[in-house]
């Protein structure tokens, strides 16, 4: 009970500087998981619609990184960078997520896979180091329609795989 006061709390300190989205995946929890830990997958469906990736340096461990440029349909690059901070196979992904090592901007986001018969629900909680921050991703970016064209791209593709898994 106390556990449960207590991370009602931290959620309503972060509220203003976060971004919530969930989906539905028909596709196993173990699937969606393994979506994210090689760069043959993420290649595949990381980023809003019309984006594409290319990795300079990829490890999925914790305390390890991923180091990419995200190319927008209008030909605009933007580098990123990722860091693990946990890795829970199948259940939790949480990383750090700027545009360079050591960004004082950097996000922290994480992921929790959820099974449901044969369904994964998948929750990304984002939270910013300011309100501003947040707003600024939300405004200027796009954030949270790039965050949910990321979702999909990320359903489409496990329930491709999925289903060719099935039939193969």
């Amino acid at each position: 009970m106390a556990a449960a006061r207590q991370e009602a709390r931290a959620e309503q300190a972060t509220a203003d500087r976060e971004i919530v989205m969930s989906r539905v995946i028909d596709a196993p929890r173990e699937l969606v998981f393994e979506a994210f830990t090689e760069v043959r997958h993420l290649s595949r469906w990381w980023g809003p619609e019309g984006f594409t990736t290319t990795t300079r340096a990829f490890e999925f461990r914790v305390g390890r990184v991923w180091d990419f440029v995200m190319h927008g349909p209008d030909g605009t690059d933007y580098q990123e960078w990722i860091s693990w901070t946990e890795i829970v196979p199948p259940e939790r992904i949480a990383l750090l997520h700027g545009e360079f090592r050591g960004d004082p901007n950097a996000f922290e986001s994480v992921l929790t896979l959820e099974p449901d018969g044969a369904v994964t629900r998948i929750e990304m909680r984002t939270v910013f180091p300011t309100k501003e921050l947040r707003d600024e991703a939300v405004e200027r970016y796009h954030a949270i329609e790039g965050g949910q064209q990321t979702l999909g791209n990320l359903a489409a593709y496990v329930t491709e795989v999925n289903r060719k898994g099935v039939e193969g």
